[in-house]
C-alpha cells in the first residue's frame, strides 16, 4: 500500500495515524511534483491528498481511506460495534473535514503579515472559536468519542494541534483556556504512541516550513 500525502497535511495524518495505529506497512510517499502535476493527476484525477494506492486501485478522501483501513484490516477497532456509538465517532469526524477544518484552513493562508487580510482573519477567528466551543460540548473522556481511542481522534489530533500552533499567531490566546475537556482530550492524545509521532513529523514539517526549508 502507498500513500501519497506530505507530513503538513493534517488529512494525510489522519491516515497516517490510522496506519501507525494498526502496525500497518504503510508506504508513504509525497505526490510527484505536485498534486496539480500530470503524474499524480494520473494517479488520482482529484489532484488532492491523501490517497490511498492499494490492489490496483486508488482511494482518496483521508475518511474514505480510513473507513477502508478499518474495514481491511479490523484489529485493532477503531470504530465501535453499536450503530449509535459508529454515528457518534462519524459526527465527530464529519464535523472535523466540514467545520472545524475550513476556519483553521484560512488562519494558515494568512500567517504572512505582509499578505494578510483582516476581515478573513476576524471571520475565520469567530468560526474557529464556535467550532472549538462545539467540540468542548461534545468532545469525550478519555477519547473524543468515549471509552474507546476511534477515527474520531485520529481525525482531530493533528488539526487541534495546528490550532494550538496557529490561534496565539493572531492574538487569539491559548483556544484551550477555557474549553477544559478540549484541553484534557488533547493532552491525552498526544500521548499516545500513533499520534505522537505523526505529530512528532508533522512539527518537524511546519518547523521546516517557517525556516524556509522543505
Amino acid at each position: 500500500m502507498k500513500l501519497y500525502t506530505v507530513p503538513l497535511s493534517n488529512f494525510g495524518n489522519k491516515s497516517v495515524i490510522v496506519a501507525y495505529e494498526k502496525g500497518l506497512k504503510l508506504e508513504v510517499v509525497p505526490p510527484p511534483g505536485d498534486t496539480k502535476s500530470p503524474e499524480y493527476l494520473a494517479i488520482n484525477p482529484l489532484g488532492k491528498i491523501p490517497a490511498l494506492q492499494v490492489n490496483g486501485m486508488v482511494i482518496s478522501e483521508s475518511e474514505v481511506i480510513n473507513e477502508y483501513l478499518e474495514d481491511k484490516f479490523p484489529s485493532p477497532p477503531l470504530l465501535p460495534k453499536e450503530p449509535e456509538a459508529r454515528a457518534c465517532v462519524r459526527g465527530f469526524t464529519r464535523h472535523h473535514d466540514l467545520y472545524l477544518d475550513p476556519p483553521m484552513r484560512a488562519l494558515f493562508f494568512q500567517m504572512d503579515p505582509k499578505t494578510r487580510n483582516a476581515e478573513v482573519v476576524k471571520q475565520s477567528l469567530a468560526e474557529l472559536d464556535k467550532q472549538l466551543d462545539y467540540l468542548e460540548s461534545r468532545i469525550g473522556s478519555p477519547w473524543a468519542a468515549g471509552q474507546s481511542f476511534t477515527l474520531a481522534d485520529c481525525a482531530l489530533a493533528p488539526s487541534i494541534w495546528y490550532v494550538g500552533k496557529i490561534a496565539p499567531a493572531f492574538g487569539a490566546g491559548d483556544p484551550f483556556l477555557k474549553r477544559p475537556k478540549l484541553k484534557a482530550w488533547f493532552e491525552r492524545v498526544q500521548q499516545r504512541p500513533s499520534v505522537k509521532r505523526a505529530l512528532e513529523e508533522q512539527g518537524q514539517a511546519l518547523a521546516a516550513m517557517m525556516s524556509g526549508g522543505q
